[in-house]
């Protein structure tokens, strides 16, 4: 059986399938966990430490150098991208509750879902279209987006919207051992390759665990929702980016297009952030409903408009390649999630 070359078919697929996976346990088998105990309960209920795990590993696989371009061009996209998320955090503090949106179109908007959604890039997806569509030094952007990945930028963006207020000790606690495995990994090139191999490899962990903080009876209330928050995220990220790579990063908008995607370690940022902020726990699980949607949305939409982008403003550069060949996503976090 060919399960990985079918899981791979699918946009973001290494981390949705095992999510979807956990969400059917959760819905339907909510007690496995406690029943089965040990390490099946581990799996089950274990998100932080593995997320803490798989975020020393990603750290470790970051290179310290890096190329002039690669740096104007990744560093214009991040602090976009970061900006944009804190504009757009700030107006739903100030208009959605805190603990989200109850009914309607926009069911399970909050400050906690937008952030997440907007403030991280699929690396992964990132660099599959613009190996399709872009040169290699904006390929190889993809670097420096990795430091957007986990819950520290969500953090800083939240604190800085006035949501929530954290203790530095907690900012040190999300970050430090991305910080330890980074040093690690620029130390020594047989560490980097060593941990780097991990990452991949936890990804299906850290969704299945993701997954069983869901129920999907909250996906069924909230898919129109998360399919909504998905395009606004591609457009309302899409044009800002498009224009600064015109303007700042010297490309034709391409590179732009191809980050506004929401990344698959996003997903995990709600219920990490309600760890520390309880006042988010209300609104921790359908956030993370919609962030798990709107990835999805955008691992199948960007690639797409991308390369209808590529070959609009540039036909004899573009590859002759089916745009919908890119969705098959590295995973949607960099390296990944994303």
């Amino acid at each position: 059986m060919r399960i990985k070359q079918a899981i791979d078919r699918i946009p973001g697929g290494v981390m949705l399938v095992p999510l979807i996976l956990g969400a059917i346990c959760k819905t339907f088998f909510p007690e496995a966990g406690d029943y089965l105990g040990s390490f099946s309960k581990g799996l089950i209920t274990g998100t932080v430490p593995i997320l803490a795990v798989w975020f020393f590993c990603m750290g470790a696989t970051i290179e310290l150098r890096a190329t002039g371009t690669v740096l104007r061009k990744s560093g214009t996209l991040v602090i976009v991208k970061i900006i944009v998320a804190w504009i757009c955090t700030m107006l739903a503090a100030r208009f959605l509750p805190l603990e989200g949106v109850q009914s309607g179109l926009f069911a399970g908007f909050s400050a906690i879902a937008i952030c997440s959604a907007m403030d991280m890039t699929n690396g992964g997806l990132y660099a599959a279209v613009m190996q399709q569509y872009g040169t290699k030094e904006e390929a190889g952007a993809f670097i420096l987006m990795s430091l957007e990945s986990g819950p520290l930028m969500s953090m800083v963006i939240l604190g800085a919207a006035g949501v929530a207020t954290f203790e530095p000790h907690v900012f040190v606690g999300a970050v430090l051992p991305f910080l330890v495995g980074f040093a690690l990994g620029n130390l020594d090139s047989d560490l980097r390759q060593f941990f780097g191999k991990c990452v991949h490899a936890l990804i299906p962990f850290i969704g299945f665990a993701l997954g069983n903080g869901i129920d999907l009876h909250v996906i069924l209330t909230t898919g129109i929702s998360g399919i909504l928050l998905g395009l606004i995220v591609i457009v309302v990220t899409g044009i800002p980016l498009m224009l600064a790579d015109k303007l700042i990063g010297g490309g034709n908008g391409t590179a732009g297009l191809a980050a506004s995607s929401t990344a698959g370690a996003a997903i995990a940022n709600p219920m990490i952030i309600a760890s520390m902020v309880p006042a988010f726990q209300p609104a921790a699980q359908s956030a993370t409903a919609l962030v798990a949607t709107s990835c999805l949305v955008t691992a199948i939409l960007v690639p797409i408009v991308t390369g209808l982008w590529a070959r609009m403003v540039n036909p004899a550069a573009a590859v002759k390649q089916d745009p919908v060949d890119a969705m098959v996503v590295a995973p949607p976090v960099a390296p990944t999630a994303r």
